[in-house]
């Protein structure tokens, strides 16, 4: 079986050298917690990595569509979609992608005096469902955050920036229920096509069949569908298809990124449906949409 480590489509990293990340430790904001890379790579198959004597840093591996593995002191987990797994330092380790269903993660290699304080033995897969009070979305754009910063520059306050947002990210791993629970609060007092819409939301970088959606809130498919359509005048996959054409259109709109990487990240795996979809949705291409933003 072909294996890679690197160079997949779509694929997005930042390494940090050593010399800022030197420079940067008489901070002592950057002492206590410091990204050595970043990245994040769609559906990246034939993705493999191995370090038969391990590493120096923590590795945060967050998937969140597809499958993929990881053998660490000689357990072998799979890693599903919504899960995330922690690896830590001087432990060998390989991980790779399922080859039929590989996945899409996010993951960043971190550094620092309270790095352990985010590590919760035994390492295993952790699990985080999309719920109604989930924040999954919040979640991609601490990540997100993180990534703008260092991509814009190293200097010391960005990425004593990055740092700062990097303990909110991992936090919300950790304290999942207390990182939910602002959303907690207001969830149950939402209509049913509010709630429908928070859940598209929280998936929009997945493909939500209208069978999968409807079994979420226990309803056959029919009686769902009949019902978001009485509350919105849309069906629920144009609608969850509408808020993938939106937040594509941040991306395009706020970020460099070029369109080959940014639908990827939404869960399509064609380009060609893709620029279809967003030219019905939007009357113009994705190429087009952000010269017409950029410039106006």
């Amino acid at each position: 079986m072909p294996q890679q480590k690197q160079g997949f489509k779509g694929q997005r990293l930042i390494a940090i050298s050593p010399e800022i990340i030197l420079n940067s430790q008489y901070n002592p904001i950057n002492k206590a917690l410091y990204i050595t890379k970043i990245g994040f790579f769609p559906a990246v198959k034939y993705h493999y990595n191995n370090k038969e004597n391990g590493v120096d840093y923590y590795i945060l591996i967050y998937c969140t569509s597809g499958e993929g593995w990881c053998n660490i002191a000689d357990k072998e987990f799979s890693i599903k979609e919504n899960q995330y797994i922690i690896l830590p330092p001087n432990t060998p380790y390989s991980f790779g992608a399922n080859a039929s269903n590989p996945w899409t993660i996010y993951w960043i290699h971190f550094k620092g005096a309270l790095a352990p304080s985010f590590f919760n033995p035994p390492v295993s897969p952790r699990q985080i469902l999309p719920e109604s009070d989930s924040r999954l979305q919040d979640r991609i754009q601490l990540f997100e955050e993180i990534y703008a910063n260092l991509e814009l520059s190293f200097q010391s306050d960005h990425y004593s920036y990055a740092g700062i947002c990097l303990f909110h990210f991992l936090g919300s791993f950790k304290f999942v229920d207390q990182f939910r629970r602002i959303r907690n609060k207001n969830i149950t007092e939402k209509g049913f096509s509010e709630r429908v819409i928070y859940y598209m939301r929280e998936n929009v970088e997945n493909n939500l069949t209208l069978d999968h959606i409807a079994k979420h809130f226990n309803l056959s498919p029919s009686h769902f569908s009949a019902r978001f359509q009485q509350e919105t005048k849309q069906s629920p996959i144009k609608y969850f298809i509408t808020l993938k054409i939106e937040k594509a259109c941040q991306y395009i709109e706020l970020s460099d990124m070029k369109i080959s990487e940014v639908f990827p990240i939404l869960g399509f795996q064609d380009g060609a449906y893709f620029s279809r979809m967003f030219t019905k949705i939007m009357g113009i291409s994705p190429t087009k949409y952000r010269e017409r933003e950029r410039h106006s």
